[in-house]
């Protein structure tokens, strides 16, 4: 006997559905475009499923603005986007593990360097096949420790002989580890230990086309650190960590996430709600229920603590947030009714919550909010008008790039 199935009639975007507004992404990178010289390029940042916001769909909305380059973490972030069809040069910007390095070459994609062991391992690879010297940028650790050779170690890198005639080296940056902090000294520190060492190369007589060190706040607060190339990311979704009272910033969020009410009920004064019976009502209240939980992203830090909006209204989400579940209270909000839409992030009539105020609730970044929300968020975008070239972008090296997977 076999079970007949009939199409599920259900809303392929419920329970949780973010909403990408690509106009929105074209006005930031104008934003970002305002504040630099002519000859600075921009590498955007799609890495982590572009911060929850979809790096496929992204990666084609920034091309059609004339973005040129592009990082992620991973080949097979990279791969993805090749297979999408991104025929932009794509930085591997993480760590490079040597079964990963066949998969890099087959899809040309370019490996950020950072140590010895990974420069020896591709060397091996490249060494078995034809062709002209690849292309790496070299990572350059000036107070991150994180990734990165030490100074000493990347000018033996350059003086070596064999990997001087494999390699193409194409980049060299560092990566900023307190950009967002009102104390500059750090920052300043690295940067200048950067310049230190970008000079003691050109004494060498190496000439490296594309040298970058800052991410989306450095953009705004250190001019000085632009150099050939910038690495926006958070500020491309709408957000930056820089302090407001030293840049005003015009950015757009470009995500909205956004829910339906399930169940409403109303409950007495003294009563418990939820597991462990975690807020207790003070008053006669009108309690709703939202089909989502912390499997959706929704962390349940924000228990008790977080705010949605209905209505255009705050109203407080109130017990513990369950796997699939949340309780909020909307006793002060008139006329709700059953399927009423419920905006996290975004804006709802006159009312506005943004991932950085999640992400003050919840004690944490703007981006954990985005990668957590977002990532599992059914996504629709908006469309957008075609865009005018920016000549001094529009003409990134071209590569031809195997699309198929056999």
């Amino acid at each position: 006997m076999t079970d007949s199935c009939t199409p599920c009639s259900a809303s392929p975007h419920f329970p949780l559905v973010a909403t990408i507004s690509l106009s929105a992404l074209a006005h930031n990178v104008a934003v970002v475009r305002q504040l630099l010289s002519p000859s600075c390029k921009i590498l955007a940042v799609i890495k982590a499923d572009a911060y929850g916001h979809g790096a496929q769909n992204i990666a084609e909305a920034l091309v059609r603005q004339s973005i040129p380059y592009f990082g992620v973490a991973t080949v097979y972030e990279g791969v993805a986007l090749r297979q999408h069809g991104i025929r932009q040069p794509i930085l591997i910007m993480g760590g490079l593990l040597p079964e990963l390095i066949p998969d890099l070459l087959r899809f040309q994609l370019i490996p950020v360097i950072g140590n010895w062991e990974t420069a020896l391992a591709l060397s091996h690879d490249l060494k078995q096949r034809a062709g002209t010297a690849y292309p790496v940028h070299l990572k350059i650790d000036t107070g991150m420790r994180r990734l990165g050779f030490s100074p000493d170690d990347v000018l033996a890198l350059l003086d070596h002989p064999d990997l001087s005639r494999i390699f193409q080296f194409q980049g060299l940056m560092t990566h900023l580890a307190d950009a967002d902090n009102l104390d500059p000294t750090f920052t300043q520190q690295q940067l200048q230990s950067f310049e230190n060492l970008i000079q003691r190369i050109r004494k060498r007589g190496v000439s490296i086309p594309l040298i970058h060190a800052a991410n989306s706040t450095a953009i705004f607060r250190y001019p000085e650190a632009h150099l050939d190339l910038v690495r926006p990311g958070l500020a491309l979704y709408g957000y930056h960590l820089a302090p407001l009272h030293d840049h005003q910033v015009s950015l757009k969020p470009i995500m909205t996430v956004s829910t339906r009410i399930v169940h409403l009920r109303t409950v007495s004064p003294g009563e418990s709600l939820g597991y462990n019976g975690a807020f207790r009502t003070m008053r006669r209240s009108r309690i709703a229920v939202l089909p989502i939980g912390y499997y959706h992203g929704l962390a349940r830090r924000l228990s008790n603590r977080g705010q949605v909006l209905v209505r255009g209204q705050r109203v407080p989400i109130v017990g513990k947030i369950c796997m699939d579940m949340t309780m909020i209270d909307v006793t002060d909000v008139p006329s709700v009714t059953l399927g009423d839409p419920v905006v996290l992030i975004g804006q709802q009539s006159q009312g506005h919550i943004t991932a950085m105020d999640i992400a003050e609730w919840q004690e944490t970044v703007p981006y954990e909010v985005l990668c957590a929300i977002g990532s599992k968020a059914s996504r629709v975008y908006e469309s957008t008008p075609t865009l005018e070239l920016h000549p001094r972008e529009a003409h990134a090296p071209a590569m031809a790039i195997p699309l198929s997977s056999g």
